[in-house]
């Protein structure tokens, strides 16, 4: 992987390499999880059905941040290919975490911080978020879900 080059906004900057990492250590401890076998909680949720379906929502979930902030900043499509399916997510999401990586690197360092902060948007799930929130919440989400496997891992070994 490539160094990261230089923001005009370094918070985006940093936002972007606490993403990378927390969805590396994520995926890390999924596998863990997926090794010894960990059941998810039952729920209606159909991104909890099983582990593979929870690793392609968190996929899922990072590639459509992206596409979103693109959209809205009204940057060209950051052309970030669709997860791989449940049953190919296990031998595919090395390879798809990288490519995620590399889109997400691209399409922000040119953009001015205060682009960051103001206006805000209405989210794909109607809360209204500044990039920079939503950059945010993308990092924080990987990280969730990472906290979620580790109990259920420490609760089920």
């Amino acid at each position: 992987m490539n160094s990261l080059k230089k923001y005009k906004y370094n918070g985006a900057r940093s936002l972007i390499l606490l993403h990378e990492k927390h969805l590396l250590s994520c995926l890390l401890t999924w596998r863990e999880a997926k090794k010894i076998g960990v059941i998810l909680p039952e729920t209606d949720d159909k991104n909890y059905e099983s582990l593979d379906t929870l690793l392609r929502h968190i996929l899922r979930a990072a590639r459509n941040y992206m596409i979103w902030i693109c959209i809205k900043l009204n940057l060209p499509d950051p052309k970030i290919e669709k997860e791989p399916e449940p049953e190919l997510i296990e031998m595919k999401a090395n390879e798809y975490v990288s490519h995620l990586i590399e889109k997400w690197r691209l399409p922000l360092s040119e953009i001015p911080e205060e682009k960051f902060h103001s206006p805000t948007y209405t989210s794909n799930w109607g809360v209204e978020y500044c990039i920079d929130a939503m950059l945010e919440h993308a990092v924080m989400h990987p990280i969730r879900h990472e906290f979620q496997l580790q109990n259920l891992i420490v609760n089920q070994k």
